[in-house]
């Protein structure tokens, strides 16, 4: 992943309910500006303010979901998935937009969790961004309340995407959230349909959000395999892939009927 780390995760974390809401309201080629006056109209947000709803689908839902034209797809994937499943797919996407979350995820996270430790604390996630300011990682430099404000938004963001406690504190009870099969499913796909080849999908930082290595998805991959979704051959370093489905549409469907 490349480009600065933004503060753009101040407009909205995990947003969970308001994207599916979003999701039922959005149509297939809808825009930003359309999906905001279709929102508006829709009285389903009753509670949020326009200023507020405008600030969630530019700054959340359409860098998410609208440029990477996931929301055609998963508009039917919240519909018939429960919300712990379809969580790890706002997931993928707010990571992939938001660089300083997949860092904090990838580079934090993790490695608190395979060192053994039970906790996650707000003083590691301002150590880490304050470092990240030291390191020129941000388009300008920080001050210490903004600081202050991104450690919290991604400590809100991890609670609110399962990977730590909802329980508010300094600490918080990390979940070590596994990769759900559907979850690999459509992404090995939504990978593969971006012309990138299978060694490279082996070893994607995609995968890097849910504490996979090469050796991990390759296994998990195979796994999957078994329900006839893929043909994964291996040997040493080198790995096939054969695939099942023609299009992301096929991938969906699956998905909705499993």
């Amino acid at each position: 992943m490349e480009g600065n780390y933004s503060t753009q995760l101040q407009a909205g974390l995990g947003l969970i309910e308001e994207t599916k809401t979003l999701l039922t309201i959005y149509n297939p080629g809808m825009t930003s500006s359309e999906l905001y006056t279709q929102a508006l109209e829709s009285g389903l947000f009753p509670l949020v303010s326009a200023r507020r709803l405008r600030n969630i689908i530019a700054e959340c839902f359409t860098p998410r979901y609208l440029k990477t034209n996931s929301a055609n797809y998963l508009k039917d994937i919240t519909q018939k998935l429960p919300t712990h499943t379809t969580t790890q797919f706002f997931l993928v996407f707010t990571a992939l937009a938001n660089r300083i979350l997949f860092d904090f995820i990838t580079d934090v996270y993790w490695n608190r969790y395979s060192s053994g430790s039970d906790l996650l604390s707000t003083d590691e996630a301002r150590t880490f961004v304050s470092n990240a300011v030291y390191d020129g990682k941000t388009s300008t430099i920080w001050s210490e309340s903004t600081v202050k404000r991104m450690s919290s938004y991604l400590i809100g963001c991890c609670a609110d995407y399962g990977l730590i406690s909802s329980k508010r504190g300094s600490n918080r009870e990390m979940k070590g959230l596994r990769l759900h099969e559907l979850t690999m499913l459509f992404f090995a796909y939504w990978l593969h349909f971006k012309d990138i080849g299978d060694n490279r999908i082996i070893s994607h930082d995609i995968w890097k959000i849910f504490g996979l290595e090469p050796n991990d998805v390759k296994e998990e991959l195979k796994r999957i395999s078994k329900k006839g979704w893929m043909i994964v051959q291996s040997a040493g370093d080198v790995t096939r892939i054969s695939w099942t489905f023609n299009n992301l549409e096929e991938v969906v469907d699956v998905i909705t009927e499993s």
